[in-house]
């Protein structure tokens, strides 16, 4: 049976319906529309398209496979998770925002050239930053123009990416493209304008602080959607256009190894989560970057298996954060005895994240990893081991021991809603089920699966990673060593565009006005002293001035007289 709707469509009409609707009826409609869309995704056949002509292009709005389907199946299901999570708030700007911004996540996806993948790209910054503002805070609003600054710039760059791409090869479609050298004209200008304009959105190591900058200032129920969007937008695009890069692999080992320094110092709950998100997608993108069918599955598996995790992670946070109106680490702890459900939802994120065996992020990390061993990439299978076992200590423990464990910190909070806990509850199993029962989503993925998660090698030694990592966190805590969870501000990269870019533009401005405040006194001496000498030569008593007898008037006009001769002789 033929679809007679695009996948976007629909969350765009909700959001309409949503926007003129309150009360029950606004959450029946809602908890419609990713229903209705999977739906309408499952009933379009896999020759589907839908094409249109925009200045002389043809925009290809549908591109349907197996890669395009799995994402698309993994957005409707994050929208739906997110919205039965919000269910209890009553701002109709972050429930339109959240559907127009999955929306867009879902028309990036199945875009078939680029044209039409930039104007879902910019969709997605321009609905995302409302669930950044919907807070209402003075820090919220300042990290949201930050966020819509980059997004946007994002674009631009994609944009200028896309003009030199149609100029070099008289076409937008989307097709794997891979880093050009700069010296192959517009082809090798294009290339790497779109990876930077991808790369931002991905969070490559110094352009990723947008992520932690914005993604913790956003309401509870908002970062729930952020989680799950912008950045696997990112993956998936890099995945269509430059599998295979072997500069993606040596970044993303970058990103799975530095959040985590950044991660164990971190007060800001939700900020760790934010780090931790960053490490997630650092595997995804060396899988990319290796390119075989075992890294590329790898990678999209764990893309959809980080989805649910890490917005299992954010929800507990953000139930946390909505029952105590604390976040900080620092102020938090013993939750477990009034919030019990809460917590028990937190530890299987926090074991799906951690690569337990018979949790999702078992079945899905270890597939870039021997995919990396595969490839012959030694020093990057260590690199990720060793995020993996970080992973394990700011995500795995940090988060759930500081808040819920950990000190008593008085506080006693009610349970959270019974939506809240319905949506932790759902996310929960799915870590479980894809865990414990891969097989589903492995068909699912773009490449035939021949792996096997759970060998006794693979097992024996994630377990021993996992028991060596848990004993470490356990003797630093006991030795005083461990990083206390104290308030401060930790100094990433942003410091250069937040403090010291500010600081050298007011330097260079003041420097700029000292030099022309000293050119405006030099030009005054020079003036003063030309006046000076003209009143000396021309003044009462001066030269020319002075009253002069005739004879040696006479003098000087013989003398000018015979000057004038000779010059006119020679």
């Amino acid at each position: 049976m033929m679809s007679s709707l695009l996948p976007f469509s629909i969350f765009f009409i909700g959001a309409g319906l949503a926007l003129f609707t309150k009360g029950i009826l606004r959450a029946a409609i809602m908890l419609a529309i990713p229903i209705v869309g999977a739906i309408n995704l499952y009933m379009t056949p896999a020759d589907a398209a839908s094409n249109v002509t925009l200045l002389g292009y043809q925009l290809d709005l549908l591109r349907v496979d197996k890669l395009s389907l799995l994402f698309g199946y993994l957005f409707h299901l994050a929208a739906f998770l997110g919205i039965i999570f919000s269910l209890h708030v009553e701002d109709r700007v972050q429930h339109v925002a959240g559907l127009v911004y999955a929306g867009s996540a879902l028309g990036a996806v199945f875009a078939g050239d680029f044209i039409t993948l930039f104007i879902f790209w910019e969709l997605l910054a321009v609905s995302s930053v409302f669930l950044i503002l919907a807070r209402r805070t003075e820090r919220s609003y300042g990290a949201a123009m930050r966020y819509l600054l980059i997004q946007v710039g994002s674009g631009v760059i994609m944009l200028a990416g896309i003009g030199l791409y149609a100029m070099a090869t008289g076409s937008t479609t989307i097709k794997q493209i891979g880093l050009q050298n700069w010296d192959q004209g517009f082809a090798g200008m294009a290339s790497w304008l779109l990876l930077l304009a991808i790369g931002i959105k991905a969070c490559f190591p110094l352009l990723h602080n947008w992520l932690t900058d914005a993604y913790p200032e956003a309401t509870p129920t908002g970062t729930v959607f952020l989680s799950a969007f912008t950045t696997k937008v990112a993956i998936y695009t890099l995945a269509r256009t430059f599998a295979g890069t072997e500069l993606l692999v040596y970044i993303g080992a970058g990103m799975a190894m530095f959040p985590i320094f950044f991660a164990v110092i971190e007060n800001d709950l939700r900020r760790v989560l934010a780090y931790s998100l960053i490490n997630q997608v650092g595997f995804m993108v060396v899988g990319i970057g290796i390119g075989t069918s075992l890294a590329v599955n790898g990678a999209v598996s764990h893309a959809f298996n980080d989805v649910i995790f890490k917005g299992l992670l954010f929800m507990s946070m953000g139930a946390v954060l909505y029952r105590t109106g604390k976040i900080n680490g620092s102020e938090l702890g013993g939750l477990y005895k009034s919030m019990p459900w809460t917590t028990g939802f937190c530890m299987v994120g926090a074991a799906s994240i951690s690569a337990f065996p018979l949790f999702s992020g078992f079945v899905s990390k270890s597939m870039v990893m021997v995919a990396a061993l595969e490839e012959h990439h030694s020093a990057v299978w260590l690199a990720l081991l060793f995020a993996s076992a970080g992973v394990f200590h700011h995500a795995g423990i940090k988060i759930p021991y500081f808040a819920f464990f950990a000190h008593d910190s008085g506080l006693r909070p009610k349970e959270a809603p019974i939506n809240m806990l319905v949506a932790m509850g759902l996310a929960a199993a799915i870590c479980i089920f894809n865990g414990s029962y891969p097989w589903l989503l492995y068909s699912m993925l773009p490449y035939p699966v021949d792996y096997q998660p759970y060998t006794a090698a693979h097992v024996l030694t994630q377990s021993q990673l996992l028991f060596f990592s848990a004993l470490a966190f356990v003797w630093l805590q006991l030795r005083g060593l461990y990083p206390p969870e104290l308030p401060g501000i930790n100094i990433d990269a942003e410091w250069f565009y937040r403090r010291a870019l500010p600081a050298i533009g007011h330097w260079g401005r003041n420097a700029a006005a000292a030099v022309y405040n000293e050119w405006l006194g030099l030009r005054g001496a020079v003036v003063r002293g030309a006046n000076a000498g003209l009143y000396r030569l021309h003044g009462p008593d001066g030269v020319f001035g002075r009253t002069w007898p005739t004879g040696r008037m006479a003098f000087w006009t013989t003398v000018m007289l015979g000057a004038y001769v000779l010059t006119s002789y020679f």
